[in-house]
């Protein structure tokens, strides 16, 4: 299921969590009787990042937004939030355009595309506080150890946004249902890393917040878990110019979502992560409930932005390829979304 989405999305994955054990991550310097408030920053202000961040500050809590091209907007106007939750308005928030003028957070949230993670070496150094937390929310694999490079003395961990959010003008944003957050501890071994007290601490907060948030102890398999559906909805939706609802209608191209299904977790597999059949079965009947739905990847089609190819499909078929498994119909599905985007990003460039 998307982040983000112009209509329903799928409903929320079930976990079960391990011991709350961690190895090979970062100590966390907080002192542990301070902890019922975090400062948070923002970094990216949009359909996630901005219903997120504004029920944190509406809730009380310190908030920082980092934006590009809604910054003068929101920093005259604040945000405006219509919300299937209930509406409300902030006036006045705390609006950045360069990283650089924001204060180091406890807390740094980012939810950027993941087409624009080469900007996070110049803002993660001057948003995250030494030994704090970074949260990254978006899709795909391979995120996590990217900004645990950048700042390797903070506790990294990785979030999935069961939500259907837009944004619809500058500082406007409409969530349209759901919400749920889930975060899972980095491990560089990549082994599960349980659940820690930070995470049940920020957790705390968002919830308080009104986002719910499930703690889950892997954040490998719940990675793959996504891409189940991720992997063959998003792609087929762009190639296809079809809804989900198109899409699994078609008996033939309801059979090829269900072998790129099958092969998802043959790659999550070779990571020695089982998904069942069951799961998929209810992945695909879920997405046969739903209304008609234009996955995020067909929307950065339409609007004419890079799409999260490389995220969502290259990173899975590297590293699955390193661990011994070939995913030949997920390949086939690469190379046409990135001949796809190639076409179309020369055409906008002219």
């Amino acid at each position: 299921m998307d982040t983000k989405s112009n209509l329903h999305p799928l409903p929320v994955f079930s976990f079960t969590l391990l011991p709350k054990t961690v190895a090979n991550t970062p100590r966390f310097h907080f002192n542990s009787q301070l902890m019922s408030k975090f400062s948070y920053a923002i970094i990216g202000t949009g359909a996630v990042g901005g219903l997120y961040g504004a029920r944190l500050q509406r809730a009380g809590y310190d908030v920082h937004f980092l934006l590009h091209s809604d910054f003068k907007h929101v920093k005259r106007h604040g945000l405006r939030i219509d919300s299937v939750n209930g509406n409300f308005k902030l006036p006045m928030v705390k609006a950045y355009r360069r990283a650089s003028d924001m204060p180091q957070c406890d807390v740094v949230v980012v939810t950027l595309k993941a087409t624009a993670n080469h900007l996070l070496p110049g803002i993660l150094p001057h948003a995250a506080k030494t030994g704090g937390v970074v949260i990254i929310i978006q899709n795909g694999l391979g995120a996590e150890k990217q900004v645990a490079q950048i700042v390797p003395k903070s506790i990294v961990l990785g979030g999935m946004s069961f939500l259907c959010s837009n944004k619809i003008g500058p500082g406007h944003i409409h969530h349209i249902d759901y919400g749920q957050l889930a975060l899972a501890l980095y491990t560089r071994n990549g082994k599960p890393g349980g659940i820690i007290p930070v995470m049940e601490e920020i957790a705390a907060d968002f919830t308080r917040s009104g986002t719910p948030v499930k703690l889950i102890s892997d954040l490998v398999l719940a990675r793959w878990k996504k891409l189940v559906w991720n992997i063959p909805f998003n792609g087929l939706s762009v190639l296809l110019n079809a809804s989900t609802l198109d899409l699994v209608r078609n008996p033939n191209i309801r059979a090829l979502a269900q072998l790129l299904m099958e092969e998802t977790a043959k790659g999550a597999a070779a990571f020695g992560r089982k998904i069942p059949k069951t799961f998929l079965t209810k992945m695909m009947k879920d997405t046969e409930k739903m209304a008609p739905y234009n996955t995020s990847m067909k929307l950065d089609f339409l609007r004419d932005k890079p799409m999260e190819i490389e995220a969502i499909y290259g990173e899975p078929l590297r590293t699955a390829v390193k661990h011994g498994a070939r995913l030949p119909h997920i390949e086939t599905l690469y190379h046409a979304l990135s001949f796809l985007n190639s076409v179309k990003q020369r055409y906008i460039i002219k």
